[in-house]
């Protein structure tokens, strides 16, 4: 059975951007075009791939199996083809990044201008979400995300800041009336301003000084969803509600401002900073290539490529 490599595409753009709309949006086809192309591969398997809705286009079973197999092999042709277009002067294409919200918040602004003004022909998408994703099923080029959160067998280039701190703070008026914590156990008695990743339970928030770690379970009237509510637990930081829980680089312009004032600063915590990372084990596409060399040319002389 033969199925034409241009309706799988237009399977995928469909299913990627959630409906034939949004799809040709990205693509650059026409909605009708996309949704006959999407016809014929249904007719050639005899069997339906997707849902539709007025509201939604979501995959069938058939759908998401099909999805599963096909994205990763789409994606190597497309890689070959980029690699062959590497030949030219200026390398030209569309780089899919999938990144956490802190890194499209905290580490890409400084990257991503610089990076476009250099590569003119380059068309980067990025789709920031904290839910982790099989990148190269998903049909991503390469994702960004911390030490123990990378998938075996990808190559992991640093980017971004080496050393990052979570960091703690509340507003001087929430601190003036509940007074101000000495050490991380008095938080228990305070109002915290907690966050959760999808599906999970709320994490601990970790503090360590002088070699001595200290692990609490925050209580306090919110709880949000982390990367996507970020936000409302910041702005009910800086109303007075309570003490927040977030990366420093996020909270500094509201240290700057004296809206927001640190909480226990000798205990925060230090982590390594985040790498992009891919699959080592196809051609890398030229945009890619030309990104993975542009944050090694910017990075910091310490800063290596490592496989894991």
């Amino acid at each position: 059975m033969k199925a034409d490599l241009g309706d799988l595409s237009a399977f995928m753009s469909v299913v990627r951007a959630g409906g034939f709309r949004d799809a040709a949006r990205t693509t650059g086809a026409s909605a009708s075009g996309l949704s006959e192309a999407v016809r014929r591969l249904e007719a050639q398997l005899g069997a339906r791939l997707l849902h539709r809705t007025t509201r939604s286009v979501v995959p069938t079973e058939a759908g998401r199996r099909l999805l599963e197999r096909v994205a990763p092999a789409l994606t190597e042709v497309k890689s070959a083809l980029d690699a062959v277009g590497a030949l030219r002067d200026e390398p030209s294409g569309t780089l899919r990044l999938n990144v956490p919200i802190s890194a499209a918040r905290l580490v890409l602004p400084r990257i991503v201008p610089p990076f476009l003004a250099a590569y003119p022909e380059i068309r980067l998408e990025v789709v920031a979400e904290d839910r982790f994703v099989d990148v190269l099923a998903a049909g991503f080029d390469a994702g960004i995300r911390y030490d123990e959160r990378l998938e075996q067998d990808m190559i992991a280039v640093p980017i971004g800041p080496r050393s990052q701190r979570f960091a703690l703070a509340a507003a001087p008026a929430y601190l003036d009336r509940r007074g101000r914590p000495r050490h991380p156990r008095e938080l228990l008695g305070h109002a915290c301003l907690c966050g959760r990743f999808s599906g999970g339970a709320p994490p601990l928030w970790e503090f360590e000084r002088a070699g001595k770690r200290v692990r609490i379970d925050p209580r306090g009237p919110l709880l949000v969803s982390l990367g996507t509510a970020t936000d409302l637990a910041l702005d009910a930081a800086i109303a007075g509600v309570g003490i927040i829980n977030l990366f420093e680089g996020w909270l500094q312009p509201h240290f700057d401002s004296g809206a927001l004032e640190p909480v226990l600063q000798p205990w925060w915590q230090s982590f390594s900073g985040p790498f992009l990372y891919y699959f080592g084990r196809r051609l890398v596409p030229a945009p890619l290539r030309a990104f993975i060399d542009f944050i090694k040319d910017s990075a910091p002389p310490e800063s290596a490529s490592r496989s894991r």
